[in-house]
C-alpha cells in the first residue's frame, strides 16, 4: 500500500477501464476456450466451446494467440496438434459474438473481427513449429480456415467441411478465399465458397484439403503418432522447411529458390546439421538438440 505524506496531494482517481469488448477475457492466457496439454515434445491444443460447437469468438482468438506464443517460447515442444472438444472441430465464427462488432460499420468490423481472425490463421500458417490439424467433426467457416492454415491435416471419417459464410451474406474473411484456392485449385475452391455446401472427409482428402482420413476413434492416436515421428527431427530443420515452403510458395521460383538457399545456409553451421551428417556416416540414429 502506498502511504502519502501530509504534504502530497492525492492523485486523481484512475480512469475507469474501457468496457470489455464482446467475448474477450481480461487475460487470454487464463481463458479455457483453448486448452493446452503436453505429451513429451507434442502440445495438444483443443478448441473448447463444445456447447457452441467450438464456434470462434474473440476470446478464443486471443487465447489461441497466447497459447501459440507460449509454445513458441518452449523449446521442449516441437510439434503442435490442434483439435476440437466434443463432436465438432469448429462451426466457424460465433455469430452472436461478432454481430455487435460488424453492426458498428466496416472500419470497426475490419479492426475488431477480420484483422484478429486473419492474424490467427496467419500465425498458424507461419508458425515455426509444425501444426497438425486433427479434424474431429464439422469444420465450417472459420473452422475450415484454421484447417487450411495448418501445415498438415488429418480428418476423422465423420468430419465435414464447408465455406458456410456465403449463407450469411459475406465471403470468408479469415483467409479462406486465398488459402483454399492455393490448396485445392481455383474451381474446386469456388464451388465450395459460392455454394456453401459441405463436403465429406474423403472428398476433402481427394482434393487436397486434408492429408489423410482415419477412423474417428483413432484420430487422436494417429495425430500423436505423426507428431511424435516429426518431433524426432531437428527443430531447426523443421523451422527451415516450414519457412522455405510458406515463404516460397507465393513468389516466383527464382525468388523461392533464394529463400530455400538462405535457410540452408543458416543450417550449415548448426550442431544439428553436423549431427545429422555424422549420424548418417556413422550408421546410427541422430539425436537432435535444436542447436
Amino acid at each position: 500500500m502506498t502511504v502519502l505524506k501530509l504534504s502530497e496531494t492525492p492523485a486523481s482517481p484512475a480512469p475507469k477501464p474501457a468496457p470489455k469488448k464482446p467475448g474477450r477475457a481480461a487475460d487470454p492466457a487464463a481463458s479455457d476456450t483453448v486448452l493446452c496439454q503436453t505429451r513429451g515434445a507434442v502440445a495438444l491444443l483443443t478448441l473448447n466451446r463444445p456447447d457452441k460447437l467450438n464456434a470462434i469468438n474473440m476470446d478464443m482468438i486471443d487465447c489461441m494467440m497466447a497459447r501459440l506464443d507460449a509454445i513458441e517460447r518452449d523449446d521442449a515442444v516441437r510439434v503442435v496438434i490442434l483439435t476440437g472438444a466434443g463432436r465438432a472441430f469448429s462451426a466457424g465464427a460465433d455469430i452472436a459474438d461478432f454481430a455487435p462488432i460488424v453492426a458498428q460499420g466496416a472500419a470497426v468490423a475490419l479492426r475488431d473481427f477480420v484483422s484478429p481472425g486473419q492474424r490467427m490463421t496467419a500465425r498458424i500458417e507461419n508458425f515455426s513449429k509444425p501444426v497438425i490439424a486433427a479434424v474431429n467433426g464439422l469444420a465450417f467457416g472459420g473452422g475450415s480456415e484454421i484447417t487450411e492454415a495448418t501445415h498438415i491435416a488429418l480428418a476423422s471419417e465423420s468430419a465435414r467441411f464447408s465455406k458456410a459464410e456465403i449463407n450469411l451474406g459475406f465471403a470468408p474473411p479469415f483467409g479462406g478465399t486465398q488459402r483454399l484456392p492455393r490448396l485445392i485449385g481455383r474451381k474446386r475452391a469456388l464451388a465450395m465458397i459460392l455454394t456453401g455446401e459441405p463436403i465429406g472427409a474423403k472428398q476433402a482428402r481427394d482434393c487436397g484439403l486434408v492429408n489423410e482420413v482415419v477412423p474417428h476413434d483413432r484420430l487422436r492416436d494417429a495425430a500423436f503418432d505423426l507428431a511424435e515421428r516429426i518431433a524426432e527431427k531437428s527443430p531447426l530443420a523443421l523451422a527451415a522447411a516450414l519457412g522455405s515452403v510458406t515463404r516460397g510458395i507465393n513468389v516466383p521460383i527464382d525468388e523461392a529458390l533464394a529463400i530455400e538457399a538462405g535457410f540452408f545456409a543458416r543450417m550449415v553451421p548448426t550442431a544439428d546439421f553436423q549431427e545429422g551428417i555424422a549420424a548418417w556416416l556413422g550408421k546410427r540414429r541422430p539425436v537432435f538438440a535444436g542447436r
